[in-house]
């Protein structure tokens, strides 16, 4: 989940929301209420970077709840990743770039608001067009009339897309401006969501207690502190609520939130800190989940730096890939919770949706001699010193970021060239990056939108992308990922995005470090955790005894 403009926050949004308990530990688990069908799981979080809007979240911490509190035409099935039918009663189409849709009846949205045709058309135009800043605007640009709505320099010259035509009450049709076969498999995405039409007629209410059509509701947050999630008895959904809640609470340091686990006093953590993977076994006594997940953890570069993106400093990026020792980092920094990267997607994918092992080569093999060569050729690290910037308060990022500096500075037998650069919060982070505030490399980890190649190439590398957030730019790049998207047979449709793939390789748009898996720990007080192909724990499942 990630974007490429900057959202503001409606003013006194946050001011309006009704006060929570503060967050830290003490009482996550014992005031959680009766167990049962109608007890209250706890679980840690991190305040999201932008207000709750669909098409304006495209973090982790936010999609988080925007996967409980709203529903759209398609769902990834959350243990296969599966594109499947939700609201969409169908979704045909004979060339592949005209779509009929038909919305099933009988949903509606928690203020009882009955979802039509237009709750969707409304929605993907609002996220699209250009003065409502929405970071996702990027996802609706394949719909005919996007250009109109969201130019890329100039104001707009429509409001709505051409390409979205309503055709009845339940009914709709898409134009898309180019073929593109796998399409509707994105429609499982957030940005997609429909929305009330609270939402446009009194937006900074909306905003203060987001309306979705999720089996959960929001009954309060108050950032920095916590978010209250109540399950919706009226939800339609076959996916109903297995709990009574969930409240998110904020933790800047996830060691905080992992010893309120182990004291009792929260249900539940899905980063567990690195420096406890020793021990989560037995401190949970086997209440542990390490699952494979589409996520890969990435170096980027500002290439609207000119010290990162002069002539030669595709060598100086490849040779800092090479000076990373990956099998060592993921062996004694995350115990084999870490594979290796040796591309830019997941094995979770498979060969079928585009993964290929090995397709790095030796820019992703540890090479001291090799890596000192080409650092030397790309002009050296500029300054003498780089630093890689990262968020502090989540992911156990500062082993990593200091074992990979280390690694780094050995091969190039100076302790000073690479150091970590801490941001204290998630949100501050990704607002210096969204910003282009960066001066060197900083972490760039993905978390999958949709089970596709698509999704871990063009929203990182296509240019001015919706998550492009180094602001790479390759014109061979970007026509290879066109020509992939018109194409209607998939299995070509993948190998051209293989060799999109090998573009990002050559030029070293971004350092792949390595793949994923999601770990994640509970108390004794709840059962059937689980955590999806995305790496986020499947809230609505988890029973409280």
């Amino acid at each position: 989940m990630r974007g490429a403009t900057h959202a503001k926050w409606a003013a006194g949004a946050v001011a309006v929301a009704l006060t929570a308990t503060a967050c830290g530990g003490g009482g996550g688990g014992s005031s959680s209420g009766s167990g049962g069908a109608n007890g209250i799981v706890s679980a840690s979080w991190g305040d999201p970077q932008n207000p709750l809007e669909p098409a304006n979240t495209n973090e982790v911490q936010g999609g988080k709840v925007l996967d409980m509190i709203f529903r759209g035409l398609k769902r990834y099935n959350p243990k296969t990743a599966k594109a499947e039918n939700w609201l969409a009663q169908s979704i045909t189409t004979k060339d592949s770039q005209n779509f009929n849709v038909t919305v099933k009846k009988g949903w509606t949205f928690s203020n009882g608001e009955k979802i039509t045709a237009k709750s969707f058309v409304d929605a993907w135009n609002y996220g699209a067009y250009l003065k409502n800043n929405q970071v996702n605007a990027p996802f609706f640009q394949y719909i005919d009339g996007y250009d109109a709505v969201h130019p890329t320099t100039g104001q707009p010259s429509a409001k709505t897309m051409s390409g979205l035509k309503v055709t009845g009450p339940q009914t709709f049709t898409v134009r898309l401006s180019q073929k593109f076969s796998m399409w509707p498999d994105t429609l499982g995405y957030a940005a997609f969501s429909p929305l009330p039409s609270v939402f446009f007629t009194d937006h900074a209410k909306w905003l203060s207690k987001p309306i979705g059509d999720g089996p959960y509701t929001i009954s309060s947050y108050t950032k920095g502190s916590q978010m209250k999630l109540r399950k919706w008895k009226n939800y339609p959904g076959p996916d109903k609520a297995k709990n009574g809640g969930v409240d998110l609470k904020v933790y800047t340091d996830n060691n905080t939130a992992y010893t309120d686990l182990t004291a009792g006093n929260l249900d539940l953590v899905d980063d567990i800190p690195a420096s406890q993977l020793k021990n989560v076994k037995s401190d949970l006594n086997g209440r542990y989940l390490n699952t494979p997940a589409g996520i890969i953890q990435t170096i980027a570069f500002p290439f609207y730096n000119k010290n990162w993106n002069g002539k030669n400093s595709a060598k100086l990026r490849t040779g800092l890939s090479m000076a990373i020792n990956r099998a060592q980092i993921t062996k004694t920094i995350f115990e084999n919770t870490r594979t290796p990267a040796t591309d830019w997607t997941s094995p979770v994918l498979g060969t079928a949706g585009g993964y290929q092992h090995g397709l790095c080569g030796k820019a992703c093999v540890y090479n001291p001699a090799e890596a000192r060569k080409l650092i030397k050729e790309g002009g050296g690290i500029p300054g003498g010193r780089m630093t890689i910037t990262y968020n502090a308060d989540t992911g156990s990022h500062k082993e990593w970021v200091d074992a990979t500096c280390n690694s780094i500075n050995n091969v190039l037998h100076n302790n000073k060239a690479c150091v970590g650069a801490p941001v204290g919060t998630f949100a501050d982070f990704r607002s210096r990056i969204t910003q282009h505030k960066m001066s060197g490399p900083f972490r760039a980890g993905w978390q999958m939108d949709y089970p596709l190649i698509q999704d871990f190439l063009q929203p990182l590398y296509y240019t001015n992308a919706s998550s492009n957030d180094g602001k790479f730019s390759s014109p061979k790049f970007d026509k290879l990922v066109n020509q992939a998207n018109a194409e209607t047979d998939r299995t070509k449709a993948v190998k051209l995005f293989q060799q999109a793939e090998g573009v990002v390789r050559d030029q070293m748009a971004a350092i792949p470090l390595w793949y994923q898996n999601g770990s994640a720990g509970y108390s004794d007080r709840v059962s059937n955790v689980e955590l999806n192909p995305f790496s986020v724990p499947v809230y609505g499942d988890i029973k409280v005894k």
